[in-house]
This record gives structure tokens, sequence and C-alpha cells, in this order.
């Protein structure tokens, strides 16, 4: 059953020009908390059920060490692992930086998008994900408010 489900909201993405398609394990709440916020800045974005997300993390070269729970991908062609603030992913699309595919926000930091617990907020950095694989600093982000 689930087959059936992740096959037809894969091909509803595929036919969204401007959408990201979040790859996410069955039961993660954050995840869903973090699609409602990209949805909230204006984003269009379709969830497909993995359960082999390792696979799919090494498929589209997110180094060891940077995965989070889940991952988006804009069009085939752009990646955003773990809780990148959708500010910061309307900032790359406008202007991809050369040699670069996509946004790494390794773990689960407290206070990002989707994971806000009752104020609680620890700085975290994003990366920059480069095309050999290797990454580097995008943006530190110190205020709750600044996403």
């Amino acid at each position: 059953m689930i087959g059936f489900f992740t096959v037809a909201v894969a091909n509803e993405a595929r036919d969204s020009a401007s959408g990201l398609t979040v790859y996410k394990r069955p039961l993660c709440f954050c995840c869903k908390r973090w699609v409602s916020h990209l949805e909230d800045s204006g984003l269009q974005v379709s969830s497909v059920v993995k359960l082999d997300m390792k696979k799919l993390k090494r498929q589209w070269g997110i180094p060891k060490g940077m995965e989070a729970c889940h991952t988006a991908v804009w069009q085939e062609r752009y990646i955003f692992e773990g809780h990148v603030p959708a500010v910061y992913i309307h900032k790359f699309l406008a202007s991809p930086p050369e040699g670069s595919t996509g946004l790494l926000v390794p773990g689960m930091p407290v206070g990002s998008p989707g994971m806000e617990a009752q104020g609680a907020f620890a700085p975290y950095n994003i990366y920059l994900l480069l095309n050999n694989g290797d990454y580097r600093l995008y943006a530190r982000v110190e205020n709750p408010d600044a996403v």
C-alpha cells in the first residue's frame, strides 16, 4: 500500500515545475512541521514516504555526518537536507551559487523550522553542498526570528 501511495505522490511532484518533493519517514512529526513552514513561505511541497532514507541520501550525494531526518529535492536538480529555513531556500533558488547542488542543515537543531520547542533555540549552521560532494559554510542562524 505504501508503494502505491509513494508512486502517486512522486508522480504528482514531478508534474509541479516549481515544487519541492520532501522525502521522509512515515511517522516523522518534525518533517510535517517543516513542510508546513515551507508551504507558509509560498513553496509548493509534496511529501513522499520512504523507508530507506539512507539509500536516497547517498543517491543525492549527501555526505556522511551531514544527514538529517528528511531530504527535499527541487526539480530533480537541487537538494535541501534537513531543517533548512524557507528564507534560505528562496535565496538559494533565486541565485544558486556556481558549482553547488543545495543546502544542508545536519541533525535536528533545536529551534530550527520544524524543531520549535517552547522558545528554546540553539544557533546552527547552514552548509552549501558542492557538486564534488564537499561542503562549506553558507550561513549561520543566530536568532530564531531571522528565519
